[in-house]
């Protein structure tokens, strides 16, 4: 049972800000009312200049949440940008491999770097939600599916099951003080989409948001991210891909089918097509694309053997789910669950 949650800031500073302080406020009262102890680490409320400007800060802060006994879950704060910044500071002298140890991890967005990070260092983590995305959501109530597992994973530190959710939400675009309270539009969701390949497949589930993977490969936002992902060896060699499930969603950004398809590309240059088992695809946001990607991934990936499972409630899509990364998962679109921690 999760007792003590620790708040990291690892991308972006925004927490730290006035103008989510109601947010914040919202969101340590919902904590509070499981029963649970916050711990902001040091500079996770420093704001938007000082984690910009101090990346050995924000992994300072990684590395003390791992290390305090106390701090039962790592949340992170938001996603942002430019978490790749850590990198030096987590893995010269081997600071990371010689901190981690296995407790929960939970973000999203560019999290998705750190989720590579923590692979890289052994660590299983869970994707798919963040402390101001979802638990300071600022309808009346967190989401009811996003609190589903959100829950769950407080309760018993993993996901055992995920499902569809019923419904999927329009984005929030106003986060003033006077919405608080306000309800998101939300439509008919369908399920999952099966595009193509058999129901059921199986491994452990890899990956993240396709925007950032994009960014391991392409310099055009920050030029010294390739170059510091090669360096460090984050993104797996084709063999660590063998068996696993790749997980991709995409970010608020919207990425034209043009820039989606050259992602892809890089994926695939980089052998994780022919090695996965299958892949899961979240549903975009606002349903922006949503046909256009699924032909394209379908038309990228050129195997009509790879099972592609689309609409997932995971990522930017609201509502989310938690997909725990490195135990086994079982996937049936046919019955459309996955389950997680079998044989």
């Amino acid at each position: 049972m999760i007792r003590t949650v620790g708040v990291v800031s690892l991308s972006a500073g925004t927490l730290g800000e006035d103008f989510v302080r109601h947010e914040l406020e919202l969101g340590v009262r919902r904590l509070e009312h499981y029963g649970l102890k916050v711990k902001f680490l040091p500079h996770a409320l420093k704001g938007i200049d000082y984690v910009k400007t101090h990346p050995e800060q924000r992994a300072a802060d990684l590395l003390e949440a791992f290390r305090d006994p106390e701090i039962d879950l790592i949340l992170c704060a938001i996603g942002g940008d430019d978490t790749y910044r850590l990198l030096p500071y987590l893995f010269e002298e081997g600071r990371l491999e010689k901190a981690a140890r296995q407790k929960p991890f939970l973000g999203f967005s560019d999290s998705t770097v750190n989720h590579f990070m923590l692979h890289k260092a052994g660590i299983s983590t869970f994707y798919g939600q963040a402390f101001l995305s979802d638990v300071c959501e600022m309808d009346r109530e967190m989401l009811p599916y996003t609190r589903r597992y959100f829950e769950e994973l407080l309760r018993t530190g993993t996901i055992r099951q995920v499902k569809p959710g019923d419904v999927w939400y329009e984005g929030r675009t106003d986060y003033g003080p006077d919405r608080l309270g306000t309800p998101l539009p939300s439509h008919p969701a369908g399920g999952w989409k099966l595009l193509q390949g058999p129901p059921v497949f199986c491994g452990k589930i890899l990956g993240g948001c396709l925007d950032t993977l994009y960014d391991f490969f392409d310099g055009g936002r920050y030029p010294d991210m390739p170059v510091l992902c090669r360096q460090y060896g984050l993104f797996p060699r084709a063999e660590d891909w063998n068996g696993r499930i790749l997980l991709l969603e995409t970010s608020e950004e919207q990425m034209s089918p043009e820039k989606f398809c050259r992602a892809l590309g890089f994926l695939k240059e980089a052998g994780v097509f022919k090695a996965v088992s299958g892949v899961l695809f979240g549903r975009p946001m606002d349903n922006v694309y949503r046909e256009e990607y699924h032909r394209l991934l379908v038309q990228t990936v050129d195997d009509p053997a790879l099972p592609i499972l689309a609409d997932l409630n995971v990522g930017h899509a609201l509502p989310r789910c938690i997909l725990p990364f490195g135990v086994n998962a079982a996937v049936d679109a046919a019955a459309q669950t996955i389950t997680f921690g079998g044989a």
